[in-house]
């Protein structure tokens, strides 16, 4: 039987490379990218996903077809960083497991992440998180024991993923992309038109198979 397992998707941040628009919520293959990364996350198996940021109409609703719940928040003050939007979200979880992403991974799948929760409790690891192509970590594409990741925050005084998280030896996992790299994110206009070439448009699939048929940074480093 698989863990019980909650969501933190970090969707704050001031998008400048975008010019302050509103990155979690661009279309990518006709689909908000936080509800495309939110619906992947309960397709894995997320009983509960926390959104740091913004507000984000509808979502509940869609999530709620896996038996997932919503709740939004937002680290103090907005903006602040990776590190204090995960303490923020980090609050709400009470579930064992969680999955740490970004909002801007339009084509990350429930599959991957339950290839991430299969390589951490595997190998009884404190983590595991995505790899890709060229072995880069991907700290925003991660799972954790719950207990780990806030003992390690409770005493971290710096401000990057990368030093909070790297400490715990997640173990590397690599996955075949399937339309595309699942760590493929949009930092810039360039990124965004390279990601809407990829995808196939409004009928492409996102996240996973609906319950009831097939539904359609820089401020985050990773």
């Amino acid at each position: 039987m698989a863990p019980s397992l909650a969501a933190i998707v970090l969707a704050g941040g001031r998008a400048r490379r975008l010019g302050g628009a509103d990155k979690p919520g661009i279309s990518i293959g006709g689909r908000p990218m936080v509800a495309a990364v939110a619906a992947a996350a309960a397709g894995a198996g997320a009983r509960q996903v926390v959104v740091v940021g913004s507000p984000r109409p509808g979502l509940a609703g869609e999530l709620a077809a896996w038996g997932c719940a919503v709740t939004f928040t937002t680290e103090q003050p907005p903006g602040a960083g990776p590190v204090p939007a995960l303490r923020a979200g980090l609050q709400l979880i009470a579930a064992p497991w969680l999955i740490l992403l970004a909002a801007d991974l339009p084509f990350l799948r429930d599959s991957h992440l339950r290839a991430l929760l299969a390589a951490a409790t595997g190998q009884q690891a404190r983590g595991a998180m995505l790899v890709d192509d060229q072995g880069r970590p991907q700290w925003l594409a991660s799972c954790w024991r719950t207990a780990d990741l806030t003992a390690a925050l409770a005493g971290y005084q710096g401000s990057s993923l990368g030093g909070v998280l790297g400490p715990l030896r997640p173990v590397e996992v690599t996955v075949a992309p399937e339309q595309a790299p699942p760590w493929l994110d949009c930092d810039t206009p360039q990124d965004v038109a390279a990601a809407r070439a990829l995808s196939r448009g409004p009928d492409d699939q996102q996240g996973r198979d609906h319950p009831q048929g097939r539904e359609a940074d820089d401020e985050h480093p990773r």
